[in-house]
């Protein structure tokens, strides 16, 4: 396990149309470290946003896309992304209050 602390967990959220729409029913997502658990995120969404309680936590690993440049090829680094489910008598993350 590594040894992260809570603010180096969450690395950004994910603004898309899917994840706008999915906050009505107060799920969030969120761009975490690779090496980060499903209970450390928990605990980082907790202490990052107080009022907020975590119900469930949903990750998915997303591979470096291959790219290429002339005859050489590479890939992009790999990604984790992570959506958090609150519990409904918990606040509204501040960070999407105002998109």
């Amino acid at each position: 396990m590594a040894d992260l602390k809570y603010y180096d967990v969450i690395l950004k959220p994910v603004v898309t149309e899917k994840s706008m729409n999915e906050m009505s029913e107060k799920k969030y997502t969120f761009l975490v470290n690779t090496a980060a658990t499903k209970g450390q995120i928990k605990d980082a969404v907790e202490k990052m946003f107080p009022d907020t309680k975590v119900e469930s936590v949903k990750t998915m690993n997303l591979d470096g896309k291959t790219k290429r440049r002339g005859m050489t090829y590479g890939t992009t680094a790999a990604k984790k992304k992570a959506t958090v489910k609150l519990t409904e008598d918990s606040k509204e993350i501040p960070v999407f209050s105002g998109l």
